[in-house]
């Protein structure tokens, strides 16, 4: 066989199959083979080394599922001068096979999307909750992150019996709670909450970028990007942005 053939062969096989291949030609003496079986060997490796960091970020989860369902929760959005903030509650299955889960800053765009609808097609359970602009204006960024959690635990279609939450204490939610300083990063849970509410936040800002032309939010997603402040003094202000936010930027414009 074509040495090209074996690479497609090796670039096609499922992880589960790739030993079984690496035998079938580990006494191919061909350097090509020899490269192709090497690259396989540390491509299972790497995914090893995956499978042992989900398991230490599943430490949380295993500590708490004698409670019953447990509930990842987390919020985006808290900084930008336009958008909603978005919170995300997730109820992964226990001893969840989920890979790469993590704080979704750390992983790319693509990724996210992979990962969401993975997520969306394994979780017992999500939930996604909103607080808009004139919200936030009203009672405050904080207040409205919480408005926002209390609402995505509500919309869960299974009730948690406890929650791993990302640094906070949301206040009026009757279901025991476990804050977490950098638990998006630490708890499964958490991590896939962040992806959830990352990805709607995000396709939301794209939407809004065709609706109000002109400050790229399809690009910085409502954050003080220099273009993006530039294009609020130049045009004022939409019906999404933040006034609260954004009032030092407005001072001598024509708003």
């Amino acid at each position: 066989m074509k040495i090209q053939e074996i690479k497609d062969q090796f670039n096609s096989c499922s992880p589960e199959d790739l030993p079984r291949l690496m035998e079938a030609y580990s006494a191919d003496e061909r350097s090509g083979v020899q490269a192709e079986i090497a690259r396989a060997k540390k491509r299972l490796e790497a995914l090893e080394k995956e499978k042992e960091r989900t398991r230490t970020l599943q430490q949380y989860e295993r500590k708490y599922e004698s409670a019953g369902f447990v509930c990842g929760i987390d919020e985006v959005g808290r900084g930008p001068l336009a958008g909603p903030v978005v919170a995300g509650a997730v109820i992964l299955p226990r001893d969840c096979g989920i890979l790469y889960l993590n704080d979704s800053k750390q992983l790319s765009a693509r990724k996210r999307e992979e990962l969401y609808e993975v997520i969306m097609r394994e979780a017992v359970a999500t939930g996604i909750g909103y607080a808009s602009p004139a919200r936030i204006d009203e009672i405050n960024i904080l207040q409205a992150t919480y408005e926002a959690m209390r609402e995505a635990i509500g919309k869960l279609a299974v009730k948690p019996d406890i929650l791993l939450n990302d640094a906070v204490t949301i206040p009026g939610v009757n279901i025991r709670q476990v804050p977490i300083i950098k638990g998006d990063a630490k708890s499964v849970s958490i991590a896939a909450a962040s992806i959830i509410a990352k990805v709607t936040r995000d396709r939301l800002m794209v939407q809004y970028d065709s609706v109000f032309p002109g400050y790229g939010f399809a690009a910085n997603k409502g954050y003080g990007a220099a273009a993006h402040i530039e294009a609020l003094k130049q045009l004022g202000p939409t019906p999404i942005h933040r006034r609260s936010f954004i009032k030092n930027f407005m001072e001598g414009s024509n708003e």
